[in-house]
């Protein structure tokens, strides 16, 4: 099984996918862990790389059986392709969630006071979320609004929304 994950930064995309990942005993693949080893390693122009890098892992995963736990941006049809086309390869089913804060004035203090324990990742400002692209998904995935909630009321809703979609 491949859970997609999806949102912008701040919206509580990791803390929910980590968490999803921890109570399933799936394999986690976090974008940004991914990406800052690459640039430890010294590839500095990443791009695509690493989500190629993460595709590549939950493939393998996928196809010894692993749950696998997706964590991204995810911002393109082209990601969000690749993620499926994945998870097709493996013959698994998978799930996409997207994660969104609609508060403004909220989700810009959480990309405020964000900390990382990822060494050297630089996070993104408030600017930078702004001025990112993240196209409208077709069609729609599961939806968690987390505006105004504690991670444990979003999880709670997630675990019941996948529970309704047989997951």
């Amino acid at each position: 099984m491949l859970y997609i994950f999806a949102g912008l930064p701040g919206t509580g995309k990791s803390s929910l996918s980590s968490r999803l990942a921890g109570q399933r005993g799936a394999v986690y693949l976090h974008i940004d862990t991914i990406e800052q080893s690459m640039r430890r390693a010294g590839i500095d122009d990443i791009g695509p790389k690493g989500y190629g890098v993460a595709y590549g892992v939950a493939l393998d995963n996928l196809r010894l059986g692993a749950t696998v736990v997706a964590d991204s941006v995810n911002p393109l049809d082209i990601t969000r392709r690749a993620w499926r086309e994945t998870a097709d390869l493996a013959n698994s089913p998978f799930v996409e969630i997207e994660i969104v804060c609609s508060d403004t004035k909220e989700h810009q203090a959480r990309i405020e006071s964000r900390t990382t324990d990822i060494a050297g990742l630089k996070l993104p400002t408030w600017q930078d979320v702004l001025c990112r692209t993240y196209a409208p998904w077709q069609p729609a995935p599961i939806v968690i609004d987390t505006a105004g909630r504690s991670i444990k009321q979003s999880m709670a809703e997630m675990i019941e929304s996948l529970r309704l979609k047989g997951y």
